[in-house]
């Protein structure tokens, strides 16, 4: 698809986001606690797409999940997505941050996205997963990229000065994976709490930059495509983040070396993210600590979403009620041993 416009954005493309992300957590909430994950992200990939495809913008996938999860229902990076014309930009979406928890009816689940100009995020195809770091405003002046190197304690330190805190009163955000044991026992050694997620890697870099939650950073390895948008949501926040390429099999350091990338080199946020004009967007799923969760009422629902621009740092909290489509004839249909609906 031939590019078109200017690459910056003259209106604010966040409620053209926010659209997206309701309608992928709408889709999604009908599969809360139904043990089906795949399924409710294929759902909530195809209406977030299908809204996405209305919106006047030239979009290009930044990076996506193909690499990471087999079963990824979304696009492929490289690829093309909204109605052809308006700004061209960069996107980096997740239907569904927390499947599993949505599959378990388990809190956190959330549909996000982020855009940036065109050529603005940083494009590491083929890895998938990158180490990351991630604080407040407080404390973005003095992190530092020799962080990702250092002990967990010395970190620790370096955050709990900044923030005039004893070590002994930080909340550190890991997701609970093997490879985050050693991390995990490092803080735990030492004094710090550790809040364990299993899924939820976005949420955790919102509620390290976000001055009035109870996480004082994000530390730990996750995936690429929430690495970017987490970038995108800080660099809004006024936030610090750090990141660097870890690959987790020999197949994907194999793809990083083909690729010409440098698996040593720690980014910025700046360097992940090197415009001002940046929108995010993301609607609660299941109640979580950062958002509320989709909640039906018969030919109603109400939505809880988070949206943000980096231009003016402007954060809206929205909640929306949605009228919802008549569904009362569809018992008629209903054949016993189908999925309703």
């Amino acid at each position: 698809m031939e590019k078109q416009g200017s690459g910056v954005p003259t209106h604010n493309l966040g409620l053209d986001l926010l659209r997206a992300t309701e309608a992928a957590a709408l889709a999604a909430g009908r599969w809360v606690g139904m043990g089906e994950p795949i399924q409710a992200d294929a759902d909530a990939t195809d209406r977030m797409y299908a809204t996405l495809n209305l919106v006047t913008m030239d979009a290009t996938v930044a990076v996506s999940e193909e690499m990471r999860i087999e079963t990824c229902n979304g696009l492929e990076a490289g690829e093309c997505i909204g109605a052809g014309d308006g700004p061209s930009v960069d996107l980096v979406v997740d239907p569904i941050d927390g499947r599993e928890l949505v599959a378990g009816g388990l809190p956190g689940a959330i549909a996000v996205m982020a855009v940036a100009p065109s050529g603005a995020l940083w494009r590491p195809h083929p890895a998938a997963y990158m180490d990351k770091i991630v604080v407040d405003a407080e404390v973005a002046d003095a992190l530092v990229p020799e962080v990702l190197d250092a002990p967990a304690a010395w970190t620790l330190a370096l955050v709990a000065r900044a923030k005039r805190k004893d070590v002994e009163d930080l909340t550190v955000f890991v997701l609970d994976r093997p490879r985050h044991a050693h991390l995990v026992a490092e803080i735990r050694d030492a004094g710090a709490h550790v809040m364990l997620h299993r899924e939820g890697d976005v949420t955790g870099a919102l509620l390290a930059a976000l001055p009035d939650k109870n996480v004082d950073l994000l530390m730990g390895v996750g995936g690429i495509p929430e690495g970017l948008i987490a970038a995108c949501a800080v660099k809004v926040m006024g936030g610090a983040m750090v990141g660097r390429l870890r690959p987790q099999s020999d197949e994907e350091f194999a793809g990083i070396v083909s690729a010409g990338l440098d698996a040593e080199q720690i980014l910025v946020t700046d360097e992940m993210v090197n415009s001002e004009e940046v929108f995010f967007a993301a609607t609660g799923i299941t109640d979580g600590p950062l958002l509320s969760g989709v909640q039906y009422r018969g030919q109603r629902a109400e939505s809880n979403s988070l949206v943000m621009r980096g231009q003016t740092r402007t954060r809206r909290l929205i909640q929306a009620w949605h009228v919802l489509e008549d569904r009362t004839d569809r018992w008629s249909r209903y054949i016993p041993g189908e999925p309703f609906g």
